[in-house]
């Protein structure tokens, strides 16, 4: 029955896999031209849960990549700007790090995760270590960030990571942190509340103020925390929360881009239902679909043409 049919990706976030494995994918690649069009250094996107942010952060990370193989682009909507992919396509080094797994009982196990989650980072361009570009100053700096850290080195380590891979390969550095709030919101349940803002804070500070080695970041959350707590004096930072006009379309399903999905897997009878389930959003001037439920249901659709409707996103 499904044999022609490609995949539906339930819960993959990461664009590599959805593109190399023949999954359906909702093009969302309009989003890396207006990131560059409508510039800004440090950018902030707030959208709930399972609106799809990982998934385009992974885009943006297999966009920009030096170290990335972007085949996986043919055929969707950025392929068509040539002149813009020439400029920007496998053009930079990229950072990229997801915080969510940051969840910690305590302080103490919270910094650790941290810490971990930046020495694999780190770990991902050992090829720093024979680098020409360093000098043995350079490269032992670079060791530190394999190891363990203290809280001095930690609050520096991003800064350190964009300046040595800027070094190798004499241009600025792409940062996206995906999931930023999760440490924070962890922090909050379990009482570490203001040791973690001063971490995050700290981290976030030596990165994205002042510093000349960061082409641009990105990152994203589910919450816009106060900017006085985390973005101290940053003044480059926009922050585009689901009011904003700008993205709107980005994240989460349009009207146009769910007709298409239950077009190509024959479901359009459905159409109703699911805009009666699901299409409860507007981000901007859009109505926007949660991308998760029509997901979930239509896979189940594709199993039992008479299949109920449910709320897959408030089970997750």
């Amino acid at each position: 029955m499904h044999q022609n049919k490609k995949k539906l990706p339930i819960g993959i976030d990461n664009f590599e896999k959805l593109r190399l494995n023949d999954f359906y994918y909702v093009d969302k690649t309009g989003l890396i031209k207006e990131l560059l069009n409508n510039w800004g250094e440090v950018n902030l996107f707030t959208r709930p849960r399972r609106f799809g942010k990982s998934l385009n952060m992974s885009m943006l990370e297999n966009f920009f990549s030096i170290e990335k193989n972007q085949d996986i682009f043919h055929g969707l909507k950025i392929a068509k700007e040539t002149t813009f992919c020439e400029e920007y396509m496998g053009k930079y080094p990229v950072i990229s790090i997801s915080l969510k797994s940051v969840n910690a009982a305590s302080f103490e196990s919270a910094f650790q995760l941290t810490a971990q989650i930046i020495a694999e980072a780190a770990e991902k361009v050992q090829f720093l270590m024979e680098s020409e570009q360093l000098t043995e100053y350079n490269r032992n700096e670079y060791q530190k960030l394999l190891e363990d850290m203290s809280e001095a080195e930690l609050f520096g380590s991003l800064k350190k990571l964009t300046r040595l891979l800027s070094r190798h390969y004499d241009m600025p550095v792409i940062l996206l942190i995906d999931e930023y709030d999760v440490p924070l919101a962890k922090a909050y349940e379990n009482g570490y509340y203001e040791q973690m803002v001063f971490l995050i804070r700290n981290l976030f500070d030596q990165v994205l103020k002042g510093n000349e080695n960061l082409k641009f970041a990105v990152l994203t959350g589910c919450m816009r925390i106060s900017k006085e707590s985390i973005f101290t004096g940053l003044n480059n930072l926009r922050v585009l929360s689901v009011s904003d006009v700008e993205f709107d379309e980005y994240f989460g399903f349009t009207d146009e881009e769910v007709q298409e999905l239950l077009s190509y897997y024959r479901c359009t009878d459905k159409y109703h239902v699911i805009k009666e389930w699901y299409d409860g959003y507007r981000f901007g001037n859009v109505d926007v679909y949660c991308p998760w439920d029509v997901v979930c249901y239509c896979a189940k659709l594709r199993e039992d043409k008479n299949a109920q409707p449910e709320n897959y996103w408030i089970n997750t």
